[in-house]
């Protein structure tokens, strides 16, 4: 199935929300004083996330991904 630029978007939007939920609840607890490991685990979620959103405004430029697995 090919993907069309308003499913990508679609996508893409859903992404980035998860991706800015991810980034509040990460500041929240870093501020709140949470233990390190903690905030370094969600510290690294909310970086996969974003890289996701990246990612995928890069394929639908046409152009490949920054990290291909």
């Amino acid at each position: 199935m090919k993907l069309t630029i308003g499913a990508a978007d679609l996508e893409s939007d859903i992404l980035l929300r998860e991706a800015l939920t991810a980034y509040r609840t990460y500041k929240e607890a870093d501020e709140r004083g949470v233990p390190l490991e903690e905030v370094r685990k969600l510290g690294l979620l909310f970086e996969s996330l974003i890289q996701g959103v990246i990612d995928s405004h890069f394929l639908v430029a046409g152009l490949p991904p920054s990290t291909i697995h």
